[in-house]
């Protein structure tokens, strides 16, 4: 989409195509077009309307029922942080007495609006000039236009010592392909630039992808990993005044639309220092599979603790302990019996069973968990869990069942 194609979109013309095509979003493409253009609007408008219904129509997962109004790209929609933890990553900062904010390379613009909903004055900085008109129309579409103003241009010259702390999301895919960067150095802002904000400014908030590697981490900074639902989705680093704890899991979990509101969400925190080691024993009657956050976070030591629960390998995330504890931070599951692995005597253990469903679960096994399922040739109407694991480094596979609730 360029400028001209967006300019069309917000006429009344505009806004037409874009009901029209709400309502034929999700069908066949063909069809959706040919209706647009049956009722009289132009193929290039009826084109551009059906791809922001079918974004629309995506990004409801993120950003619940005010998506259906935004401006939207595919890769700034995949990048774009959700609702539920933009909110709660503004809320902190306004509590932490942040009343204006930079936000640097802001995209579409999730987690400015989050701030200005919050009542954070927002100034966005946007390299692309169609990225930073959408980010103006959503803000003016979900009516914070006063709070949350963009500007089309560089962000690294940016006077940052207009405003009281900094967020950056530096992009992390290629300007044309729509790439996935994996090195920092060549993101936009570049890496060097991002990790020094938190030198010139004391309150910066740097977000970055789940798979950052520890080594990047600024001395000082709060590294923190949210997952949502148990699915792991980003990772911020909290510079200068707003580091807390040196590493923090952060789990959001509720009913997915209401989390979106944040009227039924439920957060769950755990912190530490990132660095401490869990012992190491046998494996024993319980197995907790960690939240991913808390892998990430290198907060498996800490639950450990919680838990009174041990490894059974140092380098394989699972812990085991002989009683069950609840807790938000893993899933339970007991284990019934551990095998060295061999598929020929997991195969007769599942049939004697009459195992016909089985959930396979993986850390630390190099085996395809699909060609297992069918390499075992399942049959019967009793269902079991297969963790694929090693255990004092050799391969093994332990047989379990689900604890309810």
């Amino acid at each position: 989409m360029d400028l001209d194609q967006l300019a069309a979109l917000r006429t009344p013309e505009g806004s037409a195509a874009l009901a029209a095509a709400a309502e034929v979003a999700g069908g066949d493409p063909l069809t959706a077009a040919a209706r647009l253009r049956s009722a009289g609007f132009p193929a290039g408008l009826a084109a551009a309307a059906l791809t922001q219904a079918e974004l629309r129509r995506r990004a409801a997962g993120k950003f619940g029922p005010e998506a259906a109004g935004m401006f939207l790209t595919r890769p700034g929609l995949e990048q774009a942080t959700r609702r539920v933890v933009a909110d709660r990553r503004a809320a902190r900062l306004r509590a932490a007495g942040v009343g204006t904010l930079a936000d640097l390379g802001c995209g579409l613009g999730a987690d400015a609006l989050a701030a200005a909903r919050a009542g954070i004055r927002v100034y966005g900085v946007e390299a692309d000039p169609v990225t930073a008109a959408m980010a103006a129309g959503n803000a003016e579409a979900a009516g914070l236009a006063e709070l949350f103003t963009v500007e089309c241009g560089d962000a690294t010259a940016f006077d940052v010592t207009r405003v009281e702390a900094v967020f950056c999301d530096p992009a992390r895919r290629a300007a044309g392909t729509g790439r996935r960067i994996f090195d920092p150095n060549a993101y936009s802002p570049p890496w060097d630039f991002v990790t020094g904000l938190a030198d010139r400014v004391q309150r910066t908030v740097v977000k970055v992808a789940p798979g950052l590697d520890h080594a990047l981490i600024p001395a000082g900074a709060e590294a923190e990993w949210v997952s949502v639902a148990g699915d792991l989705v980003e990772a911020a680093l909290w510079c200068g005044a707003l580091a807390e704890v040196p590493r923090r899991a952060t789990l959001l979990r509720g009913d997915s639309a209401e989390m979106l509101t944040g009227s039924g969400d439920t957060t769950h925190v755990l912190t530490g220092s990132g660095d401490a080691e869990a012992p190491v024993g046998a494996v024993r009657r319980f197995l907790y599979d960690p939240d991913p956050a808390v892998v990430r976070a290198h907060l498996v030591a800490e639950l450990a603790t919680e838990l009174g629960a041990t490894l059974a390998d140092p380098s394989i995330a699972y812990l085991y302990a002989d009683t069950p504890v609840a807790t938000p931070f893993a899933r339970c599951l007991e284990v019934t019996d551990v095998l060295p692995f061999s598929l020929k005597r997991l195969r007769a253990l599942l049939r004697e069973r009459r195992v016909g469903r089985v959930e396979i679960l993986k850390r630390g096994s190099a085996l395809e968990p699909e060609r297992l399922r069918r390499d075992l040739r399942l049959g019967g109407d009793a269902a079991a869990s297969l963790v694929l694991t090693r255990v004092a480094g050799a391969p093994t596979v332990l047989v379990c069942r689900p604890l309810p609730g």
